[in-house]
């Protein structure tokens, strides 16, 4: 079963539309992570969980 986000009720009530669209959406969060792919590689590696427990504990 797949399940996709309804935003009608929150559109008619309150008059809220999404700022992207999900293909522009996806475009975009497809560009961020390959223009931060030095981040995406720390993450990748577990230098990010060593950041994270040092930061958060």
């Amino acid at each position: 079963r797949r399940y996709a986000i309804d935003c009608s009720k929150i559109e008619r009530d309150l008059g809220w539309r999404p700022a992207e669209t999900w293909a522009t959406g996806f475009d975009r969060t497809v560009a961020w992570y390959l223009s931060h792919s030095e981040w995406c590689a720390q993450v990748r590696s577990g230098d990010y969980q060593k950041w994270i427990a040092a930061h958060y504990g």
